[in-house]
Order: C-alpha cells, then structure tokens, then sequence
C-alpha cells in the first residue's frame, strides 16, 4: 500500500464524500477498498468508467468544496484525502489504458461533438465504448479546450491532454479543428448528418468591465492561452477573483511581473477555489478588496473605493461603489477576468427556445427545444455558466446516457 491516508477510511456505507460531495458520485470507499487490497487496476477502471478525466479532476477540482470537504472525518477535522489516492491511481490507469469498445449499444450511430474541452473528451469516450463513431468539432487547432488552452501549465502538465489526443488517434476519433459551428459549419447541418449532436463548448465570451478606457486592457483568456504573445511590463492589475483570474495572475508575476488582483468584494464572496487564491499569494500575487476600476488610463487605472450594504427588508447584501473615493494606481498592464459567457453564436440559423433565465430551454436530458430539431443536447458550460471540470463531466454523463437510452440497440 502507497498511501496510507487509504486506512483512515471507514468506507461508508452511505458516503457522503460520494453521494454529496462529488458532481460524478465517485464510488469511493468501492475504491478505497481495493486500494488497500493492491487491486489497483480494478480501482482505475472504476473511476476511468465514472468519469474518465479523474486523473485530472483530482488534480484541479476544488475537492475542499467536494470529496474532502464532505468527508464524515471533517467532524474531527482530519477528512480523508481520497483525492491524492484518486490521482495515484487514475494517473496509473490512464497513461496505460487503451480506448476499445465496450458494447454495441450505439453500433452504427454518429455523433457529433461541439468542443473538445472536459465535456467533448469525456463525453467522446464513453460514445465511443458504447459503440458510436464519433466526430469532434472545436475552433482549436487541438483537442483539450480548457485542459490546454486555459489552464497554466504549472496547475495541469499537458501530457494529460495530450494522452486523450494520442488515444483518440489510435481509437480512430475524428477530429475536425479550427471549426466554428455556428459559421464554418450550422447546427441544422449537422443534425441532419449525425444521429445526436452534444454542444459541450466551454464559456470563452468575456464580460466586459464598460468603463473608460477599457480597449487598453487584455482579456483574461487570450491571455493564458499564449502568454508569450503579451509584453506585460512590470506593474500588472487582474481585475476579477475567480479561477481564471488566479491563473492570470499567476502566470503573470511567473513572466516576472509585480501582481495584484483588484476585487470589489471580499475575500468570502471570491468565486476562486480557495486552494487556488491560497496558492496565488504564495506565489506572491497581492490582493486588494473593495476596489472597483473606474477609468483606465495609458499607464495607470483609477479605482473607487467600495462596501458592502445590507437591505434593512430583505437582508440581501450588495456591493456599492463610493462617491468621491477615486485614487489612481500605476499599472503597465491590465488583465481582466471578471466572467465568461457561452457564444451562442453555435446556434445562427438555428434559434433554441429560451428560457426566463437567458439559457437555451432543456427537457430534463439536456435536449434543447429547437424548432424543427429534434436532437440538439447539451452539457457543461452552455448550461451551468463557467463551472468546475468535473461538473462540466457530470453534465456530460447525463447527454450520454440520454442519447444512449433513445439509440440503444
């Protein structure tokens, strides 16, 4: 046995760490037992059938908010670290295993993929193994989305993507890069040449900061997807605090800059994983509160100071910027990262129905209401906003297994 955090596991019968903590309910004490039996091939197959990026997930995910954090042991405050003992034994099974057929549930049947990021791999895997032939579109020129392209490679080694793209070629996966559906290609086009079609893009539309001033910043995403494209100088702001804006800024002070997040809440309202803001201010990334960018200038970007205020009926707390606090602050570069949004523009030609909240309307598998269409489905970022890749997997799961029960042979 490697690891012998394995033996402080009471293997539950009714696990909460699965059951509430994990998007995908990971069978952990299933594999936690044979963990300590050495049965680690066993173990890998379960989780690879569960979710096949667990050799990622347990690397990325915010598992203080999932496995760890709902562990019965956090009583006690000493939670069972399932994560580190998912990760030795997924990065086992998944740089040896060889993607094959399962059954031919799905023989014969074509499905298209929309994005090649967490829910385009995941979801290619297990339609392939049911017995589908599947094709990948993504406007990259490489499978991974998020995995290559968003996350630095300080947080995830791209021998992770890389592995999925080595064995795709070798299953005979197509993939078809540096295609933008919505106008290369239409939805209506491919529905009518594949069985089921799964729009599983991530959300890469930024949300914009609408003040003064604003075309002299970079966008948080372009950034991190080729840093070396960008000379930041040595004074640089990210303006945002969620999980992008941590990757930003921690590449950015890795290229020698001096970082600082401006956030105009507080550190309890900050979207990041606080693993990840934890790791950024040991990397030496500073961090500001209550500060909101007003106006950018050529070398500087003023900020108002802010607070927070409680509705005396509703009890409902806001963030308000306050009157005649300006102060400016020097700044070479400013990145900014507050939200991403999906395009929807993977839907020209063909308009969904919506639903009060702005989202494409969905039955409850994912199937969008097209007029006309009647086997659109989607999954991670379309329909959760930006999210976690493991619940960008769960997603996936659930178009999956609907498509695969309305073909099953």
């Amino acid at each position: 046995m490697k690891n012998t955090e394995a033996l402080r596991c009471l293997l539950c019968k009714k696990p909460k760490c699965s059951i509430q903590g994990c998007p995908v309910h990971t069978s952990v004490p299933e594999c936690m037992q044979l963990y300590r039996e050495d049965r680690l091939d066993e173990a890998g197959e379960i989780l690879f059938d569960n979710n096949p990026l667990s050799a990622i997930t347990s690397l990325v995910c915010d598992w203080r908010q999932f496995c760890f954090g709902n562990c019965v042991l956090h009583v006690k405050k000493m939670p069972v670290r399932w994560y580190q003992i998912e990760q030795e034994i997924s990065e086992r099974y998944l740089f040896t295993y060889r993607l094959k057929r399962k059954d031919n549930r799905l023989k014969g049947r074509r499905v298209a993929l929309i994005g090649a990021g967490p829910v385009g791999i995941a979801s290619a895997i297990w339609l392939y193994r049911a017995g589908a032939n599947v094709t990948l579109f993504d406007s990259n020129e490489r499978i991974g989305g998020v995995l290559r392209y968003g996350i630095p490679g300080f947080r995830l080694d791209k021998k992770f993507v890389n592995v999925y793209e080595r064995m795709f070629e070798e299953a005979g996966i197509t993939f078809q890069g540096g295609v933008r559906v919505g106008t290369d290609l239409t939805l209506a086009f491919l529905a009518t040449r594949y069985d089921a079609v799964i729009i599983g893009a991530g959300a890469e539309k930024p949300a914009t900061l609408q003040i003064p001033g604003e075309a002299r910043s970079i966008q948080a995403l372009p950034f991190l997807k080729n840093p070396n494209a960008y000379e930041l100088g040595h004074h640089v702001i990210v303006i945002g605090a969620g999980n992008v804006a941590m990757d930003a800024c921690r590449t950015a002070i890795r290229k020698g800059a001096d970082t600082w997040i401006y956030y105009r809440k507080t550190y309890e309202n900050m979207p990041a994983n606080p693993i990840e803001v934890e790791e950024a201010q040991r990397d030496g990334v500073k961090i500001r509160i209550f500060q909101a960018p007003v106006q950018v200038n050529e070398r500087s970007v003023v900020f108002c100071d802010c607070q927070n205020v409680t509705d005396p009926e509703t009890g409902k707390v806001s963030t308000r910027i306050l009157e005649g606090t300006e102060h400016e602050v020097p700044c070479d570069t400013l990145i900014t990262a507050i939200s991403e949004k999906p395009e929807y523009g993977v839907f020209t030609g063909s308009e969904p129905e919506w639903n009060e909240a702005g989202y494409p309307q969905l039955d409850e598998n994912q199937k969008v209401s097209i007029p006309g269409i009647d086997n659109i489905y989607m999954a991670g970022d379309f329909i959760l906003g930006a999210s976690t890749v493991v619940q960008a997997v769960a997603s996936a799961k659930t178009a999956v297994n609907a498509i695969i029960n309305r073909f099953a042979q």
